[in-house]
C-alpha cells in the first residue's frame, strides 16, 4: 500500500529491535524466512491503524504498509515506526560514548547496539500500566491481548491497542475490576482531549509533564516517568526508581553502591549525557535477573 525507508543516523539494528519487541508485548515476529519483522499498532492520531512488514539492509530500514484499518497517513505511519524504534534520533554520539566509557561499549556490543524500542504511545502505555497493576505480568499480557484488536500483517493476525472512542464503549471488561476500567476510561478521555500527545509533553519541562501525566487517575511517580520515557522517547531523561535497572548498573560497574546510593548513581550517569535514558534501557534490558 505504501512504502517509505528511513536512515539510521548511527548504528541500528533492526534484529536488535525484534528480540526486545518479542520480550516485551509479543505483539510482532519475524516473518517465515527471518528477514521482515512484523508490527502493528494504532496511529496516535486514532485516524486508524496500521501493520507493517520491517526491514533493514544496507540502504536504511524499510517499512512497508500491507494492512490498515481506517485512514491512516503514511506519513504519521513512518513517524510514529521511527519514534517506536528510536529512528528519530541521532545516535552517532551514542556510539562515541561506547568508545568512552567500557562497560556501556561491552553492552552496546553484546545487544547487538539495541536502541530503546518504545510504547506505540504514551496512550498506550498509560493503559499498559492500569492493566498490569497489581497482577502477574503473563496475566496481564493476556489481559491486554483479550482486550485489543486484531489487525492481519502478512498472514498473521496481530494485536493493536483499541482507539480510545472504542475502549469508552465498553463498559465492562471481562477481568478487569469496575475501578481499572474508569481509569481506561479516563486515560481515553485524556488521549482524545490530546493531554496524551507526544509533541505536546516534549513541549513540557520535564518535571510539568511528568506532573501531567500523574493528573490521570491510577498513575503516580514511577509509572509517569516510564511513560515519558518509553512512550515518548527522550534520549536523556533519567529516572531512580527502577532496581532492576540500578541492579545492573552496581553489577556492570561492579560498583555496589549504585543500586542505594542515588548520588553515586546521578554522578555515574551524568558521564552518560546526552544518553543517560539509552544506556539505562540498555543495562535493564541487558540485566542477567
Amino acid at each position: 500500500m505504501s512504502r517509505f525507508t528511513i536512515t539510521p543516523r548511527g548504528s541500528f539494528s533492526l534484529a536488535a529491535a525484534e528480540r526486545f519487541f518479542g520480550r516485551w508485548e509479543g505483539t510482532t515476529g519475524t516473518d517465515a524466512a527471518g528477514e521482515a519483522l512484523r508490527v502493528a499498532f494504532l496511529v496516535d492520531d486514532w485516524s486508524g491503524a496500521a501493520g507493517l512488514l520491517v526491514t533493514q539492509d544496507g540502504d536504511g530500514v524499510h517499512g512497508e504498509i500491507v494492512a490498515a484499518e481506517g485512514r491512516p497517513e503514511a506519513a504519521r505511519v513512518e513517524a510514529q515506526l521511527a519514534r517506536v524504534l528510536s529512528l528519530d534520533h541521532d545516535a552517532t554520539g551514542y556510539a562515541e560514548l561506547g568508545e568512552r566509557d567500557p562497560v556501556v561499549g561491552r553492552l552496546q556490543r553484546s545487544a547487538d547496539h539495541l536502541r530503546p524500542v518504545l510504547f506505540h504511545s504514551p496512550y498506550e502505555a498509560a493503559c499498559w500500566a492500569i492493566v498490569s497493576s497489581r497482577i502477574q505480568q503473563r496475566q496481564a499480557q493476556r489481559l491486554r491481548s483479550q482486550i485489543s484488536e486484531r489487525l492481519e500483517v502478512d498472514g498473521v493476525a496481530l494485536d493493536v491497542w483499541p482507539a480510545p472512542e472504542h475502549l469508552l464503549a465498553r463498559a465492562a471488561i471481562d477481568g478487569l475490576p469496575a475501578t481499572k476500567v474508569e481509569r481506561l476510561h479516563a486515560i481515553a478521555r485524556a488521549a482524545l482531549d490530546g493531554d496524551l500527545d507526544v509533541e505536546r509533553l516534549r513541549s513540557l519541562a520535564p518535571e510539568e509533564a511528568n506532573a501531567a501525566v500523574q493528573q490521570l487517575p491510577g498513575i503516580g511517580p514511577f509509572w509517569a516517568s516510564l511513560i515519558l520515557l518509553r512512550a515518548v522517547g527522550p534520549t536523556d531523561a533519567l529516572t531512580l526508581g527502577e532496581p532492576r535497572m540500578r541492579r545492573a548498573a552496581a553489577r556492570a560497574y561492579d560498583r555496589p553502591e549504585l543500586e542505594r546510593d542515588d548520588d553515586a548513581f546521578v554522578a555515574l550517569a551524568e558521564t552518560w549525557r546526552p544518553y543517560r535514558t539509552w544506556v539505562s534501557v540498555l543495562l535493564r534490558a541487558t540485566a542477567a535477573d
